[in-house]
């Protein structure tokens, strides 16, 4: 039984075979969950028909999932801070569940409304404190691994998630997908049910970080959000710039946002492998190579081949960036690994907020290549606080 430095045991790792179908349980349900969260997206206009609502109105049910997310993963992380993981991720997954079964079975509008509500509520925690769950799971020396095999679930969910949930939501009904995501979701709970272990939250290896510094994740936080918002005023409208900027024709941006997406998943693994050395030079790494490819689209945007390299680059060092940023947290976090999570899960959809807005209006006034050059100044930004980290931090 091993002993932390607040001389409190913790549980003994679960056999290795029990943690990995654990951790490949908790994946599956990241995928669920992204990939319902976008739906909306692929299907608007059958969902809007479907439901007798205009695109607009649609259009909200995602909007809406995300402003909840952003409101409440703080509060409802730390209201929850004590329970049991496995009595909390089972709940979380039975409430999904439910929830996203409604959403298939709603007969308005304002039943679909509530139902995308409730599954927010539950994706504000689960994404808070799965990190820290599944990397408990395991040795101190291969959890960044265990975060980014986790997080391919959501790399995966963008790559074939929602483009499978489109299009078998067009050939039959848009109801289908939500369907067997709920499907998905009771497999994932049933088996963290029966495979995580009943212990309290305080015997979570992981649930505390071995080098809590408040000052050095307060500035990770603001770099977060400025990094995200430099992405997002690019990326909520990449089609845009590859159809009007690049001047690619518009049946190819699906197979350059499949590409990303494949790139996104290698850029996972290779984040999980190097964090376990370095998170922090790994998370430098891939803002590095975000700001690159940034930059590539503000020199060279107007050629369609180096347009696709710059979204793929960006699929990668994105997905990368995120595997990290959970590493780093898992290091450094003050106090609670969950609460801290859930704090930079916020920054990041402010971010994504904030960025969508800013880019909507530089779209609108200066054109696709404005978007561009915004988004490679707020990266720089954010990479530069990230390099000045130790100095800024060293006195306090």
């Amino acid at each position: 039984m091993a002993v932390d430095a607040a001389s409190r045991t913790v549980t003994p790792p679960l056999p290795r075979g029990r943690a990995v179908v654990a951790v490949v349980a908790l994946a599956v349900a990241l995928f669920a969950y992204v990939t319902v969260e976008n739906l909306p997206v692929g299907l608007l206009p059958q969902i809007s028909d479907g439901l007798g609502v205009a695109p607009s109105s649609t259009g909200l049910l995602v909007t809406s999932y995300g402003l909840v997310v952003l409101v409440t993963s703080v509060p409802l992380t730390r209201a929850t801070q004590r329970v049991p993981r496995r009595r909390l991720l089972t709940v979380l997954l039975t409430v999904f569940t439910g929830a996203t079964l409604l959403s298939a079975l709603a007969p308005d509008y304002a039943v679909m409304l509530a139902a995308r509500v409730l599954v927010a509520l539950t994706h504000a925690v689960f994404w808070s404190v799965v990190a820290a769950t599944a990397a408990g799971l395991f040795p101190e020396g291969v959890r960044a691994r265990v975060v980014g095999a986790l997080f391919s679930g959501s790399s995966l969910a963008s790559v074939a998630g929602v483009p499978a949930g489109t299009w078998l939501g067009q050939q039959t009904d848009w109801r289908v997908p939500f369907l067997a995501m709920s499907a998905l979701g009771l497999f994932a709970g049933v088996t963290v049910l029966l495979l995580l272990p009943s212990a309290s939250v305080e015997q979570n290896p992981a649930s505390t970080a071995p080098h809590p510094n408040r000052s050095r994740f307060a500035l990770l936080v603001v770099a977060t959000a400025v990094i995200a918002s430099g992405v997002f005023t690019f990326y909520t409208y990449v089609t845009v710039f590859l159809t009007d900027a690049a001047g690619l024709p518009a049946a190819t941006v699906s197979g350059v946002l499949l590409l990303s997406g494949l790139a996104g998943l290698a850029g996972t693994t290779v984040a999980g492998a190097l964090s376990d050395r370095d998170p922090r030079a790994t998370l430098v790494a891939a803002v590095s190579l975000l700001t690159a490819a940034l930059a590539l689209l503000a020199v060279a945007g107007s050629s369609g081949p180096a347009s696709v390299t710059a979204v793929a680059l960006i699929g990668a060092s994105m997905s990368a960036l995120v595997t990290a940023l959970q590493s780093r947290i898992l290091r450094i976090a003050p106090g609670s690994v969950d609460v801290a999570s859930a704090t930079s899960s916020a920054a990041f959809n402010a971010g994504i907020a904030a960025g969508s807005f800013l880019g909507g209006r530089l779209l609108d006034g200066y054109g696709p290549h404005s978007i561009a050059l915004t988004g490679l100044l707020l990266t720089a930004a954010g990479l530069l606080l990230l390099l000045a980290e130790r100095p800024l931090t060293a006195t306090r």
